[in-house]
């Protein structure tokens, strides 16, 4: 084994594939495999595919109720929706920009790259979010030693930007975006793992800035978004979505198996994987498959405690459930909506008093598409509550959904500047997501490493997924694709 990555033997021709677990990076697995001629099956537990990819329908209209878009730094989540066909429905977001609401008020959201940190200390933006004085503690990252951050084996995010940056950049532009998109104090989250490279580019270019626009223009280039000579995009803008909601992406894999003939199995939990002396035993209940290949695509805590009693050393590696969250969404007809008061959507610093939400995403102000399909007056917003703080060791918010429905109200009229009643409400949905955010503690990449050495130990077991992954689409499609793919053995774990 090299790089943190297990070295499969080739399967025989007419070979077995069980996959657990229906969520993308199962699909996907599943989808690997069944390229390369194996004959797969994939028990899900649940009766939906898609893991929190997920969709339902509010007011009549179809939406996501889980990721409602992908990270653009990379290519994976659009090169995978190529190959199914949805090429024409990759759409960027509205160019408006989002907001973040700050204990002093809301802010337009600087042009950041990497997890709110600036780029340029001195964007107009930027400093009028930080102040002079922040402005110019954040400056002082350039002429720090690049070993400032990056001699520790292992650091936090909150430890990198403060060292580098100081607690202006922390409190006003990182901890927002870290609480909106990781549902986590920044205190507690690895950061090689929610920010691969970023320490390496670190030390490569000299400052914590320089390595930020260097992972932007890298993504505009893999992308080829970029162009010569072209304003910074807007904050929020670092995404892609797709015509119809990111859940088609789960329809198109779907159907994409079917016709590969994958035998696609809901409702069936799988209770025990076991290696016999000549494959793999996975039991479901009454069920029981042998196969010459099991990949396991779970939540890290129920992907330990399916294979601990196989593979022992796993058992001190179990991570920690990633947080509660409850994603709250309303249709309401409130046509002063139109003007998009706070573009497409406000991030909420955890220190703001009086609002609960982490998040706010105005979606019909973000997705064109979907504006046009909800029609004139009509708006859709999401909004997001739970995060794990440093010192409470858990979510921070679990209500009940009539509770949950009075606080998206009172947070999205306080957010948006504009009244919204219950009056106002066509519809609404309450989606809660236990874990399915992965919590990449400090030192989780460490982790990482030795789940990834202790199963390759065992020929024929893949493990998939975000709390390996990363957090984020193109994170799992990307790293998906390297495990199952024959002479993955060169390829390095953490890109």
């Amino acid at each position: 084994m090299r790089g943190g990555h297990a070295t499969h033997k080739p399967l025989p021709p007419e070979s077995t594939a069980v996959v657990v677990g229906g969520g993308i990076s199962g699909l996907l697995a599943a989808r690997e495999l069944a390229m390369a001629g194996t004959s797969v099956t994939v028990l899900e537990a649940t009766g939906t595919w898609g893991g929190c990819v997920g969709g339902h329908v509010v007011a009549g209209l179809h939406l996501d109720s889980g990721a409602e878009s992908f990270a653009t730094r990379s290519s994976a989540v659009a090169d995978l929706a190529r190959e199914l066909g949805l090429a024409e429905q990759i759409v960027a977001p509205h160019p408006g920009g989002a907001w973040v609401q700050l204990p002093d008020g809301p802010q337009e959201l600087p042009k950041t790259g990497v997890l709110g940190i600036p780029a340029n200390p001195w964007d107009p933006e930027v400093r009028r979010s930080l102040g002079f004085v922040g402005a110019v503690r954040a400056s002082l990252d350039r002429w720090l030693p690049a070993s400032v951050g990056t001699s520790s084996e292992v650091t936090s995010v909150s430890s990198l930007v403060a060292a580098r940056m100081g607690r202006k950049v922390l409190d006003r532009l990182v901890s927002p975006v870290v609480g909106g998109v990781h549902s986590a104090d920044p205190a507690l989250l690895d950061v090689d793992m929610v920010a691969p490279g970023l320490r390496a580019g670190l030390r490569k270019h000299g400052s914590l800035a320089a390595a930020v626009a260097a992972q932007r223009k890298s993504g505009h280039a893999k992308t080829g978004s970029g162009q010569s000579g072209a304003a910074p995009a807007k904050a929020g803008s670092a995404v892609a979505g797709l015509k119809g909601g990111m859940n088609t992406l789960v329809t198109a894999l779907v159907a994409d198996l079917r016709e590969r003939g994958v035998d696609l199995v809901l409702d069936k939990r799988a209770e025990e994987v076991a290696k016999t002396r000549t494959a793999w035993r996975v039991t479901a209940g009454a069920s029981t498959y042998d196969a010459d290949r099991v990949v396991v695509a779970l939540d890290g805590p129920a992907a330990v405690g399916l294979l601990e009693k196989s593979l022992p050393a796993l058992a001190a590696l179990r991570p920690a459930p990633g947080p509660l969250v409850s994603l709250v969404t309303l249709v309401v007809d409130l046509p002063e909506l139109d003007r998009r008061p706070r573009g497409t959507g406000i991030l909420v610093a955890p220190q703001t008093p009086g609002i609960k939400a982490k998040a706010l995403t105005h979606a019909t102000a973000k997705w064109d598409w979907l504006a046009e399909e909800a029609g004139p007056g009509t708006h859709v917003l999401r909004l997001s509550y739970g995060r794990r703080e440093e010192t409470g060791g858990g979510a921070d918010l679990v209500l009940d959904d009539d509770s949950l429905l009075a606080a998206a109200l009172e947070d999205a009229s306080a957010l948006l500047t504009v009244p919204v009643t219950s009056a106002d409400v066509v519809d609404w949905d309450v989606v809660r997501w236990a874990g399915a955010l992965p919590f990449a503690a400090v030192g989780h990449k460490q982790r990482v490493a030795q789940v990834r050495e202790a199963c390759a130990a065992a020929d024929g077991l893949v493990v998939v997924g975000g709390w390996l992954a990363g957090n984020g689409l193109a994170a799992v499609v990307a790293d998906t694709r390297r495990q199952l793919a024959q002479g993955s053995a060169d390829e390095p774990a953490f890109p």
